[in-house]
């Protein structure tokens, strides 16, 4: 098997493979990601709790976003196969006429500025127990029973479950995935195409406009993130491409 057909088989088993695993054992598995993920709460100034939960989120950030760079790459470059792309097409919610260049438009990095800051706001610091046992730092949202974790406050009216990952890349990988396919950012999504077709910076301020659908808070929650990057300096991660 030559090295390219290997490669599109592997994106494809990629595609099929879901990054929740509601199945899994989830009382051993929170114990373990207790161990696993570090306790912000113990690190009680705030800059060394900030620092800290940068560093600790940002490498696999930065891993994830060079996966989305190297893909957008193979598909630029015309590596991939029909029945690759069509896989792509159907994993991001795509008709199958979808072209290539529309493609793109789907699958681009998200900054990393805006990631830190969403992951800041939503897991409060690292410090909430969806962050701490479940890696879910962006306050994702399931709603088939027993998909994920039910909040304590939840009404009796709602259905929702907090999704859990094994993982924090699973988390990161979830997050860049409901960004990059869900109608609710599709804003979000037209302005980064717009930057990119005027070769202009993908900033995390930038793509934060495209947020209002996220909390239901509305456009307070774009301000509040946007507040965060500018704050704490997190442009300084975004990439330059």
């Amino acid at each position: 098997m030559n090295d390219l057909k290997f490669k599109n088989l592997l994106i494809i088993f990629f595609i099929f493979s879901s990054p929740i695993h509601a199945n899994e054992f989830w009382g051993l598995e929170a114990w373990m990601n207790s161990i696993r993920t570090p306790n912000f709460d113990q690190i009680k100034n705030i800059k060394t709790r900030k620092e800290a939960f940068f560093a600790y989120l940002l490498p696999e950030i930065k891993r994830q976003n060079s996966k989305i760079i190297e893909l957008r790459n193979d598909i630029k470059s015309g590596r991939l196969d029909a029945s690759t792309l069509s896989a792509l097409k159907k994993y991001y919610r795509l008709n199958t006429q979808t072209t290539n260049t529309e493609l793109l438009d789907t699958i681009d990095i998200v900054p990393a500025s805006l990631i830190l800051a969403q992951a800041a706001y939503e897991s409060n610091w690292g410090r909430s127990r969806f962050a701490k046992y479940y890696h879910n730092f962006f306050g994702l949202w399931c709603f088939k029973k027993g998909c994920g974790v039910v909040p304590l406050r939840r009404s009796k009216d709602s259905t929702h479950e907090i999704v859990k990952f094994s993982s924090l890349s699973k988390g990161i990988e979830y997050y860049l995935l409901s960004i990059n396919r869900n109608s609710a950012y599709d804003i979000l999504r037209k302005i980064r195409k717009h930057k990119r077709d005027n070769q202009q910076p993908i900033t995390g301020t930038g793509l934060a406009e495209g947020l209002e659908n996220y909390a239901q808070i509305g456009y307070d929650y774009v301000e509040t993130v946007q507040a965060i990057i500018r704050h704490n300096k997190l442009g300084q991660y975004d990439y330059r491409i």
